[in-house]
Order: structure tokens, then sequence, then C-alpha cells
């Protein structure tokens, strides 16, 4: 009530001052008229009179154009406009009405012209300067020295934010920007001062509180330089919200946010055949499997925009199943979802669940895959991540299924862990059933993914949250990165590209050292490497290779239609011999041999004891550079 009150107040406010503005315009056109002297009595009689007109009419003006439409708090250039027109109008409707009643009798000519003019001004000059005001008022604060990166439009935004803001919590000085057009212009009367480049200098020269980076639509590298030039600063900085999400509309662009790994890591937004997808994938019952983890989770949440007839989770994790079933049903409330608790490695759960909903296409996405945790448990991994996915693909084709695909890992790529090994046999039996099945079998691998459940960056956090140190194997260490939305929408850009037993690769990039990855997050944190956190080289661990493959060497690389997804032909194998080592491994499986499983493995998967061999090599090596350092 007390708002709309004020809003009335305001609005009768700017009527009054209007209305009070046509009487002094109109008198001070004649007395202009007349050099600022002494008005004769008839012109002055005849100014009165006609005032009884020109009034009411350009009041009515007013209010036709729309005068009070806008706040002045607000006024722009469409307010400008609506006010020159209703002037234009009022002007000329009453010079016209006055010539009709009085022939313009003892008005002088010229008083028209000027009543316009000196209307025009006093309409708009206090709107203007009310605005002004009110933009500048931070200036009279207390508010932090604040620099900003981008004097683009997100920089034009920010900045309009920070100076209507009432809180005053920051006063814009300056901006920087590396388009040379830029240098010396002004933006909303704060000057562009300089290049990125500028910033260390210019933070001492203005005494800068903090920095705000103003480029939602950045890519990594161009974070990277930013942030690194900002660091030398050694003052806070925060940044705008990232471009999908101002667009999106959930966001404002003066929300501002620490800089995360993901900003400096992240990559260009993927561009996806959307309507080819909602094609394959529309009105289709869509199994997940795996659904509660990372990449099956976010897979759930990408499907479940696409309108499938029906989606269906299995994961054996309670928790994570129950988290993504409340997720998905309170922003999807139309969407028929089907959760079921159980194992890839249940036969008869998993024919119950194909004979209940006939899935047409099938995401496996359930896997084990912590790399030193599976080294000393191959019957665990062999179990799950070979023989579920034997599993699930028999009875996807048994079912009559269109397409299954297989979640790979660049792990299986020359494996030197049980990890990878039991994913490179997962990839050949999925890669050599294709041929044997009319259900399509597609392969989809790809490096480690932003803030997935069990990488390292989680692990970072933490450590660096206590205080350090932070571990890293060997500073030679490299990974591929791409983020879990990107990864899942290329997993379904695969199934438009895929005829079947292909494995599709996807482009990860340039490899980031995890040493760099480890001092970037400390620092983002506002802490400095080797001083307030320390960063500890451990070696390698069980399984672990300092450089990761995409593709095996044998593996004929070809591009697709897509930039994006890269296609590696599989090498065939024996399908009756490929089979009898499945059957082997199922029984070394129940009878816990793994010394058995370990030769198994070896037939399966040959590469793998070479890539194991070299992973030694190189830990005794990285050892030896840890010892040095």
């Amino acid at each position: 009530m007390g708002r709309l009150r004020s809003v009335i107040f305001s609005r009768a406010a700017a009527v009054l001052h209007d209305l009070l503005m046509i009487p002094a315009a109109w008198l001070l056109a004649y007395w202009l008229r007349f050099n600022l002297g002494q008005i004769p009595d008839p012109f002055q009689q005849a100014a009165l009179e006609y005032l009884l007109i020109v009034m009411p009419l350009q009041a009515a003006v007013f209010y036709f154009f729309g005068l009070y439409r806008g706040v002045w708090r607000f006024a722009s250039i469409p307010d400008l406009f609506r006010i020159l027109k209703s002037v234009a109008f009022g002007v000329g409707s009453s010079v016209a009405i006055l010539f009709l009643l009085y022939r313009l009798d003892h008005m002088p000519r010229s008083v028209p012209a000027l009543y316009g003019l000196l209307l025009l001004f006093l309409l708009a000059g206090p709107r203007f300067l009310y605005r002004w005001y009110k933009d500048r008022h931070i200036s009279l604060r207390s508010g932090k020295r604040v620099l900003i990166v981008g004097a683009g439009q997100a920089g034009e935004m920010l900045v309009r934010d920070l100076l209507r803001s009432v809180l005053g919590e920051f006063r814009p000085i300056a901006f920087v920007d590396d388009k040379p057009r830029r240098l010396g212009q002004e933006i909303h009367g704060v000057p562009i001062m300089g290049r990125v480049e500028d910033v260390p200098a210019l933070v001492v020269k203005l005494e800068i509180d903090i920095i705000l980076l103003a480029i939602p639509s950045a890519n990594n590298r161009k974070m990277r330089r930013i942030v690194e030039i900002c660091e030398r600063a050694d003052v806070p900085f925060r940044s705008v919200p990232q471009l999908q999400d101002l667009m999106s509309g959930n966001v404002r662009i003066n929300e501002l946010r620490k800089v995360s790994i993901e900003d400096l890591l992240g990559r260009d937004p993927v561009s996806l055949d959307w309507p080819a997808i909602r094609r394959k994938l529309a009105q289709k019952t869509v199994l997940i499997t795996g659904g509660g983890g990372s990449i099956g989770s976010e897979l759930c949440r990408q499907l479940a925009q696409l309108n499938p007839n029906r989606l269906v989770i299995l994961d054996h994790s309670e928790f994570n199943l129950y988290q993504i079933q409340m997720e998905l049903v309170h922003k999807f409330p139309e969407l028929e979802l089907q959760c079921h608790l159980g194992d890839v490695t249940d036969r008869p759960c998993v024919e119950d669940i194909f004979m209940r909903h006939h899935p047409e296409v099938v995401f496996h996405a359930a896997a084990y895959k912590h790399v030193p945790m599976l080294e000393p448990q191959i019957r665990q991994a062999m179990h799950n991540n070979v023989l579920g996915t034997r599993n699930v693909a028999e009875i996807a084709d048994k079912a009559g299924c269109g397409i299954f695909v297989l979640v790979s890992t660049d792990k299986a790529v020359n494996p030197a862990n049980v990890m990878g090994a039991s994913k490179r046999a997962a990839e050949i039996f999925c890669q050599n059933f294709d041929a044997n099945s009319k259900t399509r079998f597609i392969t989809v691998r790809f490096g480690n993914v932003l803030g997935s459940a069990g990488s390292v960056i989680p692990l970072f956090r933490k450590q660096i949250a206590a205080g350090g140190p932070v571990t890293v194997t060997d500073p030679r260490m490299e990974r591929f990165f791409m983020t879990i939305p990107e990864a899942c929408q290329l997993i379904m850009q695969t199934v438009v590209l895929g005829k079947g037993g292909e494995i599709f690769v996807l482009d990860m990039g340039e490899p980031v050292k995890i040493n760099y990855l480890a001092e970037q997050m400390i620092r983002l944190s506002g802490k400095t490497p080797g001083e307030d956190v320390r960063i500890e080289y451990i070696g390698l661990r069980p399984g672990e290779k300092l450089f990761e493959e995409l593709f095996h060497e044998k593996e004929r690389l070809e591009t697709t239609a897509h930039e994006k997804v890269l296609l590696a032909r599989h090498r065939k194998v024996n399908w009756e011999a490929l089979n009898k080592s499945l059957d082997e491994i199922e029984t070394a499986c129940r009878t816990m041999d793994t010394k058995v499983l370990k030769e198994l493995l070896f037939l399966l998967v040959p590469e793998h004891d070479q890539a194991a061999d070299t992973a030694l090599a190189d830990k005794s090596d990285s050892k030896v550079i840890y010892l040095k350092s």
C-alpha cells in the first residue's frame, strides 16, 4: 500500500510540474518577444486569455501522447520523443484554434515558436537532470571503486545497474576494453581508459577496490588471459553471469559471482542439430542406466526437454535415484517418468524393465569409474563394466530396441588401468555385437567432465577449503576436460550421426595440465599457491597415466557432419571367441578367480599390459622428478 501511495504521489507531482510549465513557457515566450521588457497591455491581456485555451489543450495532448507512462528516474530517448511529439502537436493545434477564434490578434508570430522551444526545454530538462542526479548519486557514497573489464553491451548494462543501485555498494570508475575504437569514449559518464593489459597499472593509479568482468560470452582462452592479468593486480575480481544464464532470464547482469574454474576450462557453446535430435528422441521410450550419476542425471535433464513418450531410469544408488526423480517431477510435471532401483548385473531385473517398458533408445551410462579404487578390485570392475554392459546389450537386442548408446571414456584407449581396460572390453563387445543384431550399437568416448562425482575438481575444492595441501600426482600430468551438459548434448548428437558399430570421439579441445588447474583453483579461492595453500606432488597412483588419449593408433579417425564429433573405425574380432571369453569371465567372477580374470582381460585387451608397463615406467620417472623438486 505504501509503495502504491508513493507511485501515485510521484505521478501527481509529474503532472503538476508539466501543468505549471505550460503557463511558464507561454508567458516567458511573450516576455522574450519584447526583449525581456514590459509587455504592452493589449498583448499581455491577449496572452492571459489565450492561456485559458492553450493550457487545457496542451494538458490533453500530454495525456494523449502518454507523457506519464515513463518514469523520471529512467527518462530516456523514447521519453524525449514523446515530449517532442506532444509539444509539436500541442503548439500546432493551439495556433490553429486561436487563429479560428481570434485570428491570432495581439499574438506576435514568434511567440508559438518560442513557446514550443521553451516548453520542450522545461519538460525534458528537469526529467533528464533528475535521472542524471539519481544515476550519479553513487559518487557521493562510499562504495567500492570498480574497474570494469569489457565495454560492450554487458558492460553498459552492468554500469547502468550499478549507477542506479540504491545500496551504492559499487562505484564505477573506469572501463578497459581491447577494441581500439572504444578507447577514450565514455559509457554513462564512465571513461574507457585502456586495454586489458593496463589493468594492474590502472588499479594502482585509480585506487581500484574490485574488478568486475563484464564479458559473459568470452571463451576459455580469453578468460584465462584476463584472469591471469587480473591476478597480477592483487585485488578481488568478480564476473557477471554466463551468457546462457543471462539469455534464459534466470539471472540479472548485476548478480555478480566469483570466477569459477569452469569459466577457465569450459569451451565455446556447442551448436547442435536440435531438430534432428528431437525427431530421433521425441515421443520415444528412453532408458538411461546409471541415471542417477553425473552423466546419467544430466542426460535425464536434457532428454526430459525433448518430450519423450516415457523416460525410464535405472540406478543402483537409492539416494541418487531419489534425487533425480524429485528434480524431474518438479521441473517436468507432465513427463511420464519411471524410476527403478536395480543393478545392470541383475539380469532378471533388467529383463523385467525391458518387458514392462519396451525402450526404443538406451543410454548405457552405468559403470564403475574410479581408477585407483578399481585397480585392486578387478572382479568388481569386470562384473559391472563388462558383464553389466553385456546384460543390458543382449536384453536390448532381444527386446528389439532400436538404438543402444554406450557411454565410454578416454581411459579405454591403451588402458593402463583395470577401469579403462574393462571399459575397452565393453566397447569391443558393443561394436562387434552391432554386426550380429538389428539394434544399432553406438559407442561415445570422451575425457573428464568438470565437476562430476569423484573427479579432481571437487577433490581440489575440499583440499583448498581445508587449507591444503592440494595433491597433484605429477607436474607433467595432463587431462582433457569438458562440461557435463556439453558431454551429454554431444552424446545425444551421436544418436543422429550413428549408423551402428561406430566409436564416436568427442572433440575435447586442448588438454590441461593438472598443476595449472590446482594453481588456478587456489588463486580463484582468494589464496596464493605455495604460500596460503601448498601443492604437493605425490607421484602416479596405481593405474594412472600421465597423458590420456582419445583414440588408438590403429583406429582410423574420420570427421563427421558435426565439427565436435569425430569417428574412430573400430577393430573387428572373432564373435564366437569374444563370447567364449565373456562366458569365462562370468564364470571367473562367480568363483572370485582374479588370476583368471587378469588373463582373460589381457586376451580381450592386449594393449592393457603394454600400457600398464608404460605407466609403471612413468610412475618411476615421476617419483624421481618429485624428489628433485
